[in-house]
């Protein structure tokens, strides 16, 4: 039994396109779960204080975890575990993995020590619109929470061996745990526990994340083990190559717990709203971008590792053509119907109708840049395979800053100018509703991001030569087919809203899937007229995986 399960976590996934699918089937499932956990959040708290000291609980054991825990990153790791893998010794990567394992715990060690005794100063710095009460239970929630940089540190780096050996499965299903642990501490924790008890099913589904990936290191014949370090060269060589992205990940943490701060100052429930939105437009994101970017590291960082520049581009563009292909037409779905998809998946319990509009208004203003948060996820990845890493240093960096110039500016016009908050209030329908000025933290965010991606794209062109003509045709192709989707869903809106009830959550979920589908019809359609390569792509690749037979495909080959 013990055996079948490890040769179950154990498979192993070379195509680039069966191996993002197999992570975007997972994430889809785990974003799904994630989801379910929102809406057991939302009808619980709705947009309340509680709700927002729950979500602010995380930001200072997310900085520690970012800034720490950069030594057992994934996009570090891999190329080391690589090297060591080549060098056909599995004692020489356990052995490897075994200093990395002994310097991070002790590094995070003395970090969590020291944070735990500076959170009260710290809480109130990113809290600076709480009240003392707020303030404390912040305090005792971010304690409990300093446990889970440990967890996943470790489960990253065991991910890092597991995506080394191209053995997705386990990698994939640990974030659908972490989500269970969460919802089990909502569902049987918080009622007997209050928010203490919402926080430890934190800790148990950070638990399930490290122990699902354990059976394929230890199958594998790498598990590492606490030790004094043996290579303290190559152990300095990595915290040397991974400062740059210690700074990229801590500057862009950083922007975000500004936006928060500045969340703390405006109406109760603002953090919430952000963070609601945020989660669902990170759907599409996980799904699709962070799927093909984790699927295409490992085989970026062994192209350049061997000098194959030419394939390790073109792996870069068939990835950027499937990342617009999916994410362009899900961009209009949701802008679209952001307002059914929020009420669907929020709209319960505590959450009143107030809360759904802002937050779908919110939504809307994230979903504009999804397309360029995969690109950036993409490329940074990358550089890292590359060797690269003080340019995603410099990219990052200035994008971060830009996110928080542009926050405190659209916030400074969104106040002075009546026009301008008029005009933005109803382009997204939300006269009337308290605490619009929400909105403009993701107005910040997603127009940081843009700039970011725009950046990228410049830089790794004039790195490594102009993207290939296909490249923007596929582009333009999945922008026309999302213009397609978009007024197809609406028109499908507009001509059945006299026919179905949308006063009750089946009326809703009908009416928006309705309109999805047409949509999503429609695209294809339209991608199918035009030739598109991508969709060539996908349904080779499904025929494959599916039949498991030799299909003829002009597909390009992957």
């Amino acid at each position: 039994m013990v055996d079948k399960l490890f040769q179950f976590l154990g498979r192993e996934f070379s195509n680039l396109h069966q191996a993002a699918f197999l992570i975007a089937g997972s994430s889809l499932l785990a974003q799904f779960l994630g989801l379910f956990r929102d809406r057991l959040l939302a009808g619980t708290f709705g947009a309340s204080v509680e709700l927002d000291i729950y979500y602010l609980a995380f930001k200072i054991p997310d900085l520690l975890y970012v800034s720490f825990a950069s030594c057992v990153s994934v996009t570090v790791l891999i190329p080391f575990i690589l090297k060591h893998k080549k060098a056909g010794s599995r004692e020489e990567v356990k052995s490897f993995l075994s200093d990395t394992l002994s310097l991070f715990m002790v590094l995070m060690l003395g970090a969590v020590v020291l944070v735990f005794f500076l959170m009260p100063y710290l809480a109130k710095i990113i809290a600076p619109g709480f009240n003392e009460e707020s303030l404390k239970t912040l305090i005792m929630l971010s304690r409990i929470l300093l446990l889970s940089p440990f967890i996943l540190g470790i489960s990253n780096l065991f991910g890092s061996v597991t995506q080394s050996y191209k053995k997705f499965l386990a990698y994939t299903l640990s974030p659908i745990l972490y989500n269970l642990g969460i919802i089990i501490g909502i569902v049987f924790f918080y009622p007997n526990f209050g928010l203490n008890g919402l926080i430890w099913g934190v800790i148990i589904g950070a638990l399930a994340h490290l122990m699902v990936q354990m059976p394929s290191v230890y199958k594998l014949g790498v598990m590492p083990e606490l030790r004094w370090v043996k290579k303290w060269q190559e152990m300095a060589q990595l915290i040397i190559i991974s400062i740059p992205r210690t700074i990229t990940l801590t500057t862009h943490h950083l922007s975000l717990l500004v936006l928060v701060a500045l969340g703390s100052l405006m109406t109760v429930g603002s953090i919430a709203i952000f963070n609601l939105a945020f989660n669902l437009q990170s759907f599409t994101l996980i799904v699709v971008g962070v799927s093909y970017s984790v699927a295409a590291f490992p085989t970026l960082a062994s192209l350049f590792s061997s000098g194959d520049m030419p394939m390790f581009v073109s792996k870069i563009e068939t990835a950027i053509r499937h990342i617009f292909f999916w994410t362009m037409p899900a961009v209009a779905l949701f802008i679209v119907l952001r307002a059914h998809i929020v009420r669907v998946v929020l709209g319960s319990g505590e959450f009143s109708w107030s809360d759904t509009r802002l937050t779908a208004a919110v939504l809307a203003m994230f979903v504009i840049s999804v397309a360029a948060q995969g690109l950036v996820q993409l490329f940074v990845r990358a550089y890292y395979a590359s060797g690269r890493t003080r340019i995603p240093l410099l990219i990052n960096s200035l994008s971060s800053v830009a996110i928080i110039i542009l926050a405190f500016i659209l916030i400074y016009i969104f106040k002075s100018v009546s026009e301008f908050r008029t005009l933005i209030e109803s382009i997204f329908r939300v006269e009337g509703v308290e605490g619009t000025i929400v909105l403009m933290l993701p107005l910040a965010y997603s127009m940081g991001v843009t700039l970011n991606a725009f950046i990228y794209w410049l830089a790794f062109e004039y790195k490594f030569g102009v993207f290939k003509k296909e490249t923007y045709v596929a582009i333009w192709e999945s922008f026309l087919s999302s213009l397609v989707v978009g007024m197809s869903a609406y028109l499908v809106l507009s001509l059945y809203s006299p026919i179905l009830r949308t006063e009750n959550y089946l009326g809703i979920f009908t009416h928006g899937v309705v309109a999805g589908l047409a949509g999503i019809i429609s695209g294809f359609i339209v991608l199918g007229f035009l030739g598109s390569l991508e969709l060539k792509e996908l349904i080779f690749s499904f025929k494959t995986k599916v039949w498991k037979k030799p299909i003829r495909s002009d597909a390009e080959e992957i």
